[in-house]
């Protein structure tokens, strides 16, 4: 093991020429990111993840209820055991073939068995007080964290100038709120990791935890090698948008539709000029040119460069996500449904009691309140999530 390690950090990979991993071990006159400190994010990543608990059942759900977001998750299906074992054991979606045998042996129309299919599956969905807490718990996060990061970064030389990003390197002692800032931010994504499993699901959920796998390499990486300065940057540009996402997803699970559009409409421009516009000329700027400038080429500087140009493929991809909701809210009027809304389609809603060919009557009912976050950047009328 000792061996795989030794090959794995090798410094002539990882550091740039004439620099080796002695240069930045800690001293008593100065202290550098160590490589162990990483092991405080497991921990802390679980404490997060209690945290979040506590406070969407305590803070965010009482909230929530007194501002009459719904309770209650969509309807129920109607009971039976023959559909239930077919959705269960089989497949949630059943072609065509599969839909006229049940169709036979229950003795009900297609379209019925169609719609019971549509109910049960969304009754497996979180109901929107699920989804508010959750997006509560994000807001407040974000909110601190992004706050945190501003304060920091202001009194730092870096921020005005990307160039003192490399001054000095390697040379560049850790200070306690730089230590503190990263080892959360990496806590918080280790935590997203592993509750993406368990939160609401979504349709881009390959896209998000390749996003996820992105930032905790990269912050991980970055802090190893003491790239740590441009990692504040980055950290604290992309934090900025995720809280007026946040707030207009909210607003969305409130039913104030005017105050989501608004809040999603500002989501769009903080989200594009920051990361199609900042982050590019900003962030990609010195890492792609004045990083090579200031300590040359190494081979991780292309690892750093291409996982950080990755990410702004992910930018593109939900800009134009984005841009297509916005222009739908601009030239109807409110924000419409997006692409990457986890209701599967608008008939999702409709969710209609089975009904014989015979003699069973039909009852229509509205299945899930209409309102429902997302990954992605819309849905049902507004809002969701991306980063």
């Amino acid at each position: 093991m000792a061996g795989i390690l030794a090959w794995f950090w090798n410094e002539r990979f990882w550091l740039p020429h004439n620099v080796t991993w002695a240069d930045l071990q800690s001293t008593e006159e100065a202290a550098f990111p160590q490589a162990e400190d990483l092991y405080l994010a497991f921990p802390l990543a679980f404490c997060i993840f209690m945290i979040r608990l506590l406070f969407e059942r305590f803070i965010a759900k009482p909230c929530a209820l007194g501002l009459k977001v719904q309770a209650n998750g969509p309807q129920k299906a109607q009971p039976n055991a023959i559909l239930e074992k077919v959705f269960t054991a089989i497949t949630k979606h059943p072609d065509e073939k599969r839909l006229e045998g049940l169709s036979k042996q229950l003795d009900w129309d297609v379209r019925s068995i169609q719609r019971w299919f549509r109910q049960r599956r969304n009754q497996e969905k979180p109901s929107t007080l699920t989804k508010f807490c959750e997006s509560m718990w994000r807001f407040t996060f974000y909110l601190y964290i992004f706050t945190y990061g501003v304060r920091f970064l202001k009194k730092t030389p870096w921020l005005w100038s990307t160039r003192q990003c490399w001054n000095g390197y390697p040379y560049q002692p850790l200070m306690p709120d730089l230590h503190y800032y990263y080892i959360v931010e990496l806590s918080f994504y280790w935590s997203l990791m592993f509750s993406q499993f368990i939160d609401v699901k979504r349709k881009d959920f390959g896209i998000m935890f390749t996003h996820h796998i992105v930032t905790v390499t990269l912050i991980t990486f970055s802090y190893v090698t003491n790239l740590t300065r441009v990692g504040t940057l980055t950290l604290c540009l992309h934090d900025a948008a995720d809280i007026v996402l946040e707030a207009a997803k909210m607003a969305n699970y409130c039913k104030c539709q005017k105050l989501s559009d608004l809040l999603f409409l500002t989501f769009a421009i903080v989200f594009i000029v920051s990361r199609l516009g900042i982050y590019p000329l900003w962030i990609l700027n010195t890492t792609l040119f004045e990083l090579y400038e200031a300590l040359g080429n190494f081979p991780a500087l292309w690892v750093f460069n291409v996982l950080l140009v990755i990410l702004q493929i992910l930018h593109c991809f939900w800009s134009y996500l984005i841009i297509k909701a916005a222009y739908k809210a601009i030239s109807k009027g409110k924000v419409a449904k997006d692409d990457r809304s986890d209701i599967e389609s608008s008939s999702d809603e409709e969710e209609t009691v089975p009904r014989s060919k015979t003699s069973h009557s039909t009852v229509t009912t509205n299945g899930t309140g209409g309102a429902n976050g997302t990954n992605g950047y819309l849905t049902g009328g507004t809002c969701s999530e991306e980063h």
